[in-house]
């Protein structure tokens, strides 16, 4: 249909998206020995589905073979803050920048589904539509599509855009025109590797999730290695050290969805509050929030953590409060947690 992509990509616009591009399902590269590769070495530690559906995550033209076209889009959340100036502020915990308002989930495949829906309707075919929850390589398809490059943090960086963007895709069946794959614009920079607090990164190009704090705080059930508590400092909800620092950010667009712009209780919670919510408080304050989905208990851990590391004694009571909480992770994060305020700097008695 003469003009359809053009109208698509406008449409796509009016719908609150910043990019749209589209690529072929089967335009992945070197996806299959790359994760192949990523999973032989286990760096995706518990992330079991990882693993489970490797075949699709590996090859998106066997999630659904009638797809002939993938369109591509991406939302920008850029942070009106500096996402780093709360780290090492001992009282507070730092949230992910996307985690601090909305679960981006539920507003990104609305417009994927309105989108969706006028494409249906201005050119028929069927579509199918994903935002992170699907095995779907969204960064190695959003590359094939132009929206961005994988950086040596692993992570999508856009020209436009810099880092701060979430990717949604609908596949369809219609046979639309492809759009060119993005180059790599890394260069010599390794801003990205050499701030990770963690040493996450064994090269450029590739991440052990299992020393990631964003894995650490989110995926990882149960006690965390002592190896890495004290160098999660007072990140209590994923981690944004590597895509803060990519210089490509001075291009980033500030997020025109004012629900993707930090709620005032987010941008430096205290942690003494945070501490002492039970599941129904919790539930209660993150409502709507990403971060209700790893529940009160993990949730608590990673907050006494952060007051592990905090280095402010006046924090021990409300650890010492939870050393005998029901959930032994919980108690075990909080006797740590009072170890390390009483002076013992690897928290192990």
């Amino acid at each position: 249909m003469p003009g359809l992509k053009d109208r698509l990509v406008a449409r796509a616009l009016e719908e609150g998206f910043d990019l749209a591009r589209l690529c072929r399902p089967w335009d992945v590269g070197h996806v299959p020995e790359r994760l192949k590769a990523f999973l032989d070495k286990g760096y995706h530690g518990q992330m079991g589905w990882l693993a489970e559906r490797a075949e699709w995550r590996g090859d998106p033209s066997v999630l659904w073979p009638e797809a002939r076209a993938i369109v591509m889009l991406g939302e920008s959340y850029t942070p009106e803050e500096d996402p780093l100036a709360c780290l090492g502020q001992g009282d507070v915990g730092a949230v992910s920048v996307y985690a601090r308002n909305r679960d981006y989930h539920d507003l990104v495949k609305k417009r994927l589904k309105r989108l969706a829906r006028w494409l249906i309707a201005e050119a028929g075919g069927e579509v199918k539509v994903f935002v992170d929850t699907a095995p779907v390589p969204e960064k190695a398809l959003g590359q094939a599509a132009g929206l961005g490059w994988q950086g040596k943090h692993t992570n999508l960086v856009s020209r436009d855009l810099g880092s701060w963007f979430f990717i949604g895709s609908i596949f369809t069946t219609l046979d639309l025109e492809p759009d060119p794959a993005e180059i790599d614009h890394c260069g010599s920079c390794r801003a990205c590797l050499d701030i990770c607090p963690t040493d996450a990164f064994p090269a450029a190009y590739q991440l052990d999730a299992r020393r990631c704090i964003s894995y650490l705080t989110i995926e990882h059930k149960g006690p965390v290695d002592l190896g890495l508590r004290g160098l999660m400092g007072n990140r209590i909800y994923g981690c944004d050290d590597c895509l803060a620092v990519c210089p490509w950010n001075k291009f980033a667009r500030e997020a025109r969805e004012v629900r993707y712009h930090a709620r005032d209780d987010l941008k430096a919670p205290k942690l003494a509050e945070l501490a002492g919510l039970d599941d129904a408080a919790f539930r209660a304050r993150f409502s709507g929030s990403p971060i209700k989905r790893i529940g009160r208990d993990r949730f608590v851990r990673n907050v006494l953590y952060a007051i592990g590391n905090s280095g402010m004694p006046g924090l021990r009571p409300v650890a010492q409060s939870l050393c005998e909480d029901p959930d032994p992770t919980v108690a075990d994060a909080a006797r740590w947690a009072v170890l390390r305020l009483d002076g013992d700097a690897n928290g192990m008695a």
